[in-house]
Formats: structure tokens, C-alpha cells, sequence
């Protein structure tokens, strides 16, 4: 069975894509938005918390594991031996988007991706400079559902500003593809945004899974779970169930 862990509905971008191309494979969703989001938790205790995730998600099944947040996979090589393989974000991001030879690159993320530094040294290492841009508060506001709003607008067309003629730009956020329209709006018509989740699903079709039924599980909100998810991506969640860890 799969694993996707998100702080909260940012990884269901990386569901829906798997859903479209592999069918209904055996998914274990965990949102945690019931604790401080992952970009705001100290290192370790972001180590700590993905530890208890995996942990849990193993006991209800789950073989293999992707981290569908990128500020929680800063932390991937803090994580104890699960005994089952993990995948993060950033590592599939970058090589898709080296792939792509940009021209000149620019990078949107959450604070802790863009101060980490994660991005910005994988890059460097293939020779390729980049303009990052912290996005706050784009994931916030989609993660209550608003995907066009002015408020989100004008944060878009803030953010974008400098970056608005780099001839490629990377989603460092799996919440950002809910808003790629908008973004649009606000970048040459030349610039490529780039959204790394089918490289995901690459991962995830080579690890052969089995069709099966996706469970849904959340540490926070489950009805607000269900109302996001609906309205930022278009995937409707029947059944959301609360835990606690």
C-alpha cells in the first residue's frame, strides 16, 4: 500500500495525478494540519512527528511511503530506518526540472524549502543558478479552499513579480498546482511553471502496486479536509477519518 503524508491537502495534487494514470491503487492519505505546520517545526521535531506518521501508516499497511510536502522533506535525512522506502519531493523536482534546460530558473516555496537551501545547492551542483521567492501565504489560502480570490490574486501577482520572465518556474509547493491558472495570469506568456507530481507518479509506478481503495486520514479538521480538497483540486473524499497522534 501507499503512503502520502502532507501537513495537509498540498499531497492530494500528487494523489489525483496517480489516480489519472494508475488507476485506484491502495493510497493511505495523512493529513496533519491538528499539529504546527511542518514548515514552522523545528528539525528535529519535524523528524520526530514523520517518524510517528510513518509509523502509523505502516500499521495500517502502507510498504511504501512518499512525503508530499517539500518543507517535510527537508527532513528526510533525519528520519529513522522504517524499514520501507521513502521518497520526498525535491530530489524528483530537481531532476525533472534540470531536465527541462531552463534558460533562467526561478523557484516558489514555502519559507522553510527557500531558507533551507535544499533547492538552491541541488541546482548548483548541475551547474544551474536560481531565483527562489518564499510564497506565503499562497499554501494557506488554498489549503482553506480559495483558489481565486483577490486576496490570493494579489498575493500571485506580488510574489510572481520578479520572477515574471524566467523562462521556467518550479511549484515548490504541491499545493500550487490548485492555482496554476492564476499563476499564469502573472508571468510571461513564454514561462513554463512546473509542477513535479508526474514525477512522482514515475516512482510510484515502478514500485508495482496492487488496485486497492484509498483511506483517508487526518490529525485536524475532516469536514474542512473533505471542502478543501473538493475545492482546490476537484477530488471528492467521501470518507475522512480523525486521529489522533
Amino acid at each position: 500500500m501507499l503512503g502520502i503524508i502532507d501537513w495537509g491537502i498540498g499531497g492530494v495534487s500528487i494523489y489525483k495525478v496517480v489516480k489519472e494514470q494508475l488507476g485506484d491503487l491502495p493510497v493511505l492519505y495523512f493529513s496533519d494540519t491538528g499539529v504546527t505546520p511542518y514548515g514552522k517545526m523545528a528539525r528535529r521535531e519535524l523528524a520526530d512527528r514523520l517518524d510517528a506518521v510513518i509509523e502509523f501508516l505502516k500499521a495500517k499497511g502502507a510498504t511504501r511511503i512518499v512525503i508530499g510536502c517539500n518543507a517535510a522533506s527537508t527532513a528526510i535525512g533525519d528520519l529513522a530506518d522504517h524499514g520501507i522506502p521513502i521518497k520526498g519531493v525535491i530530489e524528483p523536482a530537481v531532476g525533472f526540472a534540470s531536465r527541462l534546460k531552463p534558460k533562467r530558473l526561478g523557484l516558489i516555496g514555502g519559507r522553510r524549502t527557500v531558507v533551507s537551501g535544499v533547492y538552491r545547492r541541488a541546482f548548483s551542483e548541475r551547474n544551474i543558478s536560481i531565483e527562489q521567492r518564499v510564497a506565503q501565504p499562497l499554501s494557506g489560502l488554498i489549503e482553506s479552499g480559495d483558489i481565486s480570490s483577490d486576496r490570493l490574486r494579489s498575493e500571485a501577482k506580488r510574489i510572481l513579480s520578479p520572477l515574471k520572465n524566467c523562462s521556467h518556474i518550479l511549484l515548490a509547493c504541491t499545493h500550487y498546482p490548485a492555482i496554476s491558472d492564476v499563476l499564469a495570469d502573472f508571468v510571461s506568456p513564454n514561462t513554463k511553471l512546473i509542477d513535479p507530481a508526474a514525477e512522482m507518479v514515475k516512482i510510484v509506478s515502478k514500485w508495482r502496486l496492487a488496485n486497492g481503495n484509498a483511506q483517508f486520514f487526518t490529525s485536524g479538521d475532516a469536514i474542512a479536509m473533505k471542502r478543501s480538497a473538493k475545492n482546490a483540486f476537484g477530488v471528492s473524499i467521501k470518507n475522512v477519518k480523525k486521529v489522533t497522534l
